[in-house]
């Protein structure tokens, strides 16, 4: 339990480090993948993992690292443009593109539950947006589009993981992320070589930010909390991860200033229970 919420509280920074290491959202995304996955190829070694891989695995870990570049790309970006608090918390609405990804391909239940939870989340995402969207400017809007984007393409990328998940050695715990974030890596490194992006990191504090976001977000973070969770019952594990986005949003009000109101923090209140009660819902 205590590695599972040690995870969420370290993935919580993951915004912030994006937000503060001062780069473009594909740049930040790649260093991100690239130092996590120098970190989890050291783990991977020293646990004799590097000799159990298997050949036929490589196209799944190319398509789910394609997937975790579309998601980190979209991500990044609708931080830099409406925050990372709001980012997060509408990337975690991939809870219910899962679920009718689930009914439309994997022959998978929407229970009532389910249902009830959807209409709740979305009030709960205008009370943070804001009723009038003529009202918002065009940053904001794009933001918002660049953070729903985020939650399909991360629903997708965990469908793939998932795939992955079932069909790899038990006892491996480092090698598949690790294939996974290089390969994302290699998909980031392309838009950055191709175009007027730069590989380049403006200064050192830069650098420090993007070290800390590939060590802690992309390989701590997530191995602790890829092994802990079998441990504990599924509903508990989606309460914990809550913790992710709500904590995203208490940094975003913290260290940059985001103005927020009573009504803003009664929906971030609203749009986690309603994640948390589609994410709970039993699948009969």
């Amino acid at each position: 339990m205590q590695k599972v919420l040690a995870g969420a509280f370290l993935i919580s920074f993951s915004a912030v480090w994006v937000g503060l290491a001062d780069v473009s959202a594909t740049t930040s995304g790649f260093y991100r993948v690239f130092f996590g996955s120098v970190f989890l190829f050291i783990a991977a070694f020293f646990s004799g993992e590097l000799k159990q891989i298997s050949l036929k695995q490589v196209i799944p870990y190319s398509l789910c690292g394609f997937l975790f570049a579309l998601d980190l790309f979209f991500w990044h970006e609708s931080i830099l443009l409406v925050g990372p608090g709001l980012a997060t918390i509408l990337g975690n609405c991939q809870v219910f593109i899962m679920a009718v990804c689930g009914a439309l391909f994997l022959d998978e239940k929407l229970t009532k539950r389910f249902v009830l939870s959807l209409p709740i989340a979305i009030f709960g995402l205008l009370l943070l947006i804001g009723f009038n969207w003529s009202a918002l400017s065009n940053s904001s809007i794009k933001g918002i589009v660049y953070g729903l984007l985020t939650a399909l393409s991360y629903a997708l990328f965990m469908l793939m993981l998932r795939r992955i998940q079932v069909h790899k050695e038990a006892n491996l715990v480092f090698s598949p992320l690790l294939f996974v974030s290089a390969f994302c890596a290699l998909f980031l490194a392309i838009p950055l070589i191709s175009t007027d992006a730069s590989f380049a990191i403006p200064n050192l504090k830069s650098f420090g930010y993007l070290l800390t976001l590939g060590l802690f977000s992309q390989a701590v973070g997530w191995i602790m909390i890829a092994t802990a969770m079998p441990k504990i019952p599924a509903s508990l594990t989606g309460l914990v991860l809550l913790l992710q986005p709500f904590l995203a949003f208490l940094w975003d009000v913290i260290i940059f200033s985001r103005p927020t109101t009573l009504t803003h923090w009664l929906g971030v209140f609203i749009t986690l229970s309603a994640i948390y009660l589609g994410a709970s819902a039993k699948q009969k």
